[in-house]
């Protein structure tokens, strides 16, 4: 059984489909959805958007575990993400993120020792930050009917 859930966790599928003029619905197989545009329609996230909420996402999820043992499961925590588009060159030379967590309970020894290791664990097991901080290679197949 666990083999199954691997294997189905491994293949969920992605697309979008266009919905109107730089408008489209972003689906996966497990019945998720998102609404895709340009920044003048309304209702929707940019592309870039979204690559900055995975990102953040990632970051936070990433730290959800070491955080969670220290402080409780009831946490709250937002993760903020920034960064301009260089029209130049269609890409975001730089993103920043801000991990914003209430630590004041904690010594300041604590405190120090929990956000290294959080470091840590956000560099070692985020798949988004880790792709983008090294690169990767996107292959486009278009297929005609």
């Amino acid at each position: 059984m666990a083999d199954e859930a691997v294997e189905q966790k491994a293949h969920t599928e992605l697309w979008v489909e266009r919905t109107g003029v730089r408008r489209y619905t972003g689906h996966s197989s497990r019945g998720a959805e998102v609404l895709v545009g340009s920044e003048d329609v309304p209702g929707v996230f940019t592309p870039g958007e979204l690559m900055k909420i995975a990102l953040a996402a990632c970051t936070g999820m990433s730290s959800d575990h070491p955080l969670a043992r220290r402080l409780g499961d009831d946490y709250d925590a937002t993760v903020r993400v920034s960064g301009a588009a260089d029209r130049e060159n269609e890409r975001y030379p730089e993103l920043t993120e801000v991990l914003e967590l209430d630590l004041s309970e904690l010594d300041p020894d604590t405190r120090d020792r929990l956000l290294v290791t959080v470091e840590r664990a956000i560099d070692r097991v985020c798949t988004v930050g880790r792709t983008l901080k090294a690169g990767t290679t996107v292959k486009l197949e278009i297929t005609t009917e």
